[in-house]
């Protein structure tokens, strides 16, 4: 799904009708997909698009200027859409698309400089986010990992009291989040410490946080799936993972709801996802660099083991005009590779394994 005149599909939803995916990319707008035949089409934006530097941009330097939608998420029950912005706020938008409103540019007030995750809680409308840190903006998120800061916070806001509430401060990037497959607590993964970690919502820990799963990488989003299992992105493994130095490794984990791993999703040293969204027979694939949303969809002969045994279809791969196509078979983990820009290897070689975490 090649994205028109802008990269970084770093988070992907559907609305409550199935219809999509949407997400937000580098110009600061969220796009929606209208299928094969008419493609990608504008369905939110903020006051600043229709500036010039905000048409079809793709430098990073503008997008304090021109907004960065990350995380995302539909609230069912109204079809209205919420939407993580890193340096404009908490926002929202109507089923029909169009002008977002602002619902928080601060918290306490510490402006926003760094929102990230994003869902909301489908019985309550309770949306529930990441600030990952209130020093460093998204453009030098590297940063946050190699300072080591521990600014970030971890925020809800009420849509029927229009309040905001700080749950947490003093956190280590806390980046993707979701709700658990019972609504009782967030799932939430921190870079820094390589791990994912419970938030619990309700019941005798509540307002809590709790060890969910330790990871061999630095974790980006988290999203469940229909099965109540959990599928979380790193963007690199830790520089004392011997596997971190191997041609392929593993870019994605499918987790059970006791944080065992199911799964593995494997790719190259130059391999660049942020979300993987399970949606049926298919994996929808993020990433904050890639100017398209990859798609894979299996056709599953049997169940082996823990992993899928099947056929990986439509296996796409696009890099400025260029297109591969390619059908692959797979045992116990879903094949990747992709390619990424320069300044990502730099980063994720640099940063990521010459950084020791505390």
């Amino acid at each position: 799904m090649q994205l028109p005149s802008a990269v970084g599909p770093e988070s992907i939803t559907f609305d409550p009708a199935g219809y999509g995916p949407y997400t937000g990319v580098s110009n600061g707008r969220v796009l929606k997909w209208r299928g094969r035949n008419l493609g990608w089409a504008v369905f939110a934006y903020n006051s600043m698009s229709r500036d010039k530097d905000c048409i079809g941009n793709v430098d990073e330097m503008m997008e304090s200027k021109c907004g960065r939608p990350l995380g995302l998420q539909f609230y069912n029950k109204t079809g209205n859409l919420y939407i993580a912005d890193a340096y404009h706020g908490l926002l929202t938008v109507g089923p029909k698309g169009g002008q977002v409103e602002v619902l928080a540019s601060e918290a306490n007030g510490v402006p926003f400089r760094f929102l990230n995750g994003l869902d909301v809680n489908q019985e309550t409308g309770d949306v529930y986010f990441t600030d990952s840190s209130t020093h460093i903006t998204r453009r030098e998120y590297f940063m946050v990992v190699l300072t080591g800061d521990s600014t970030g916070r971890l925020l809800k806001y009420n849509i029927k009291t229009k309040k905001l509430t700080v749950l947490g401060t003093g956190l280590k990037y806390p980046n993707g989040l979701t709700m658990s497959h019972d609504n009782t607590h967030l799932l939430i993964s921190f870079t820094s410490l390589c791990q994912i970690k419970k938030y619990w919502i309700r019941g005798p820990k509540a307002g809590t946080f709790e060890h969910f799963a330790d990871l061999p990488g630095y974790p980006d989003n988290i999203k469940k799936n229909h099965k109540g299992e959990y599928w979380v992105t790193m963007s690199q493994l830790k520089n004392d993972d011997r596997a971190a130095f191997l041609p392929e490794h593993h870019v994605a984990l499918r987790l059970s709801q006791n944080g065992k791993v199911l799964e593995a999703l494997d790719g190259g040293i130059m391999t660049s996802i942020s979300e993987v969204l399970e949606r049926e027979d298919s994996l929808f694939i993020g990433s904050v660099v890639n100017p398209y949303v990859g798609v894979f969809t299996a056709k599953c002969d049997c169940l082996h083991g823990d992993g899928i045994r099947g056929e990986l279809l439509a296996f796409v791969l696009a890099l400025a005009d260029v297109k591969l196509y390619s059908t692959l078979q797979i045992e116990h983990s879903w094949a990747v590779a992709t390619q990424t820009t320069l300044v990502y290897i730099l980063l994720g070689i640099f940063v990521f394994r010459n950084h020791e975490v505390a």
